[in-house]
């Protein structure tokens, strides 16, 4: 069967950071994509923490920066103070949600089943579930990154789960904010297992056409080698999302 095109996406998470005056940024992203003469292949969408959402969608309007949320309940309302459902943030306008980071997993202690039922909320929104999986320091040093990515993949997919509605993101939680990456055969690795993962769960025409980001320390000095790797379809982007110069530095890889 022919393998259905995978368009990027370079989101950024922009974590606990931001204020409304940090729309000055997309503003300037937006700019900056805008004088590029090629325009770039992928899209473009920013995660702000959840009371910047709507006000960063007014920022992005007329350019082609999409906006999505960083979690959400996997309930869609009712005595949950302090959380946020998928249906609040697409009210906001965001497009889609991030779901499983390993810092909701080890600050909150997420289980993969958590997770899933949060992708099934924001599945059931119309939304997109990015779902993120990732190995610890110890579990790389313990030969163990392929397993422990494969059941965090399989244990946080719902039935609901298709190539149109959830991106996978691959993050070794090892190189997250610590300017350390994998050397490209291990992303390349990685990332093919999932790639096989995703067809024996969701069928070959599904799982191929599953776009698979890698984040880790993703800056502009380095993305272009880290797209160019074999199915690796975008990146999701922590600290270098924040500032335009950084972020776009990075949306270049795509841009021939």
């Amino acid at each position: 069967m022919a393998r259905r095109a995978r368009r990027p996406l370079v989101a950024g998470n922009w974590k606990m950071n931001g204020t409304r005056s940090s729309a000055r940024e997309v503003k300037a992203l937006g700019r900056l994509v805008a004088k590029s003469q090629t325009k770039p292949s992928c899209e473009i969408m920013i995660c702000p923490p959840a009371t910047l959402v709507h006000h960063i969608r007014d920022a992005a309007r007329g350019t082609p920066v999409r906006v999505g949320g960083q979690d959400c309940h996997f309930a869609q309302g009712g005595a949950h103070t302090g959380d946020i459902s998928a249906d609040m943030l697409k009210d906001a306008g965001a497009r889609a949600v991030i779901v499983g980071h390993s810092e909701r997993r080890s600050d909150h202690d997420e289980s993969d089943a958590v997770v899933c039922a949060k992708a099934e909320a924001v599945h059931a929104c119309g939304l997109t579930a990015i779902v993120c999986v990732g190995e610890t320091e110890t579990q790389r040093d313990d030969g163990a990154t392929l397993r422990i990515v494969g059941a965090q993949l399989k244990g946080s997919l719902p039935a609901s789960a298709t190539a149109k509605n959830t991106v996978i993101a691959y993050e070794p939680v090892w190189a997250i904010g610590t300017g350390r990456t994998p050397t490209n055969e291990d992303v390349a690795k990685v990332h093919q297992h999932l790639r096989r993962r995703l067809v024996a769960l969701l069928g070959e025409a599904e799982g191929e056409g599953t776009r698979v980001l890698y984040g880790g320390s993703v800056k502009p000095g380095n993305a272009v080698e880290l797209m160019g790797i074999d199915n690796v379809d975008g990146a999701l982007v922590g600290g270098a999302s924040l500032t335009a110069k950084d972020f776009f530095g990075i949306i270049a890889a795509y841009i021939r």
